[in-house]
């Protein structure tokens, strides 16, 4: 993970917060989890950051919108902060992640069926002004699903 160069402290707080759409309240608090590895102070206490805090916080926010927990994202860093011999058990966090996040998705693309379904359910109503048989939507956006 960065660290401060010897060039300089990178960047401020406040710029890595415009940079990566976050406040600079949540910065502070994702780095007082221990979410943020990497972050060095000057003599004067203020932290440096660096492009790669942006990736990692980028990272970090896809993540938690991906439903991994504030624990796992903490164990993730650890991991980090480790170094090279925990690249393995990295790769293996991230890939269950990754089928938890496929199983979602599988979960979110059956409710957008079960929802355009309904939808062509009461457009034919509002068409026709006559209600219509429920299964003969169902078989009609089955026949649109697989001819797609």
């Amino acid at each position: 993970m960065p660290t401060t160069s010897s060039t300089g402290p990178g960047l401020r707080i406040g710029e890595l917060a415009r940079r990566c759409g976050r406040s600079e309240h949540t910065i502070r608090w994702y780095e007082a989890q221990r979410l943020i590895p990497g972050v060095r102070r000057d003599g004067g206490g203020r932290r440096g950051y660096h492009e790669l805090h942006v990736q990692w916080l980028e990272l970090l926010e896809r993540l938690r919108r991906s439903g991994m927990s504030i624990r796992q994202m903490r164990e993730y860093a650890t991991l980090v902060r480790r170094g090279d011999a925990t690249l393995a058990q990295r790769r293996d966090m991230l890939a269950v992640h990754r089928e938890r996040v496929r199983e979602q998705i599988g979960e979110l693309a059956a409710a957008v069926s079960l929802v355009d379904t309904k939808v062509a359910f009461y457009e034919q109503w509002i068409a026709s002004g006559i209600r219509p048989r429920e299964d003969a939507i169902i078989d009609a956006a089955t026949r649109k699903k697989r001819s797609a």
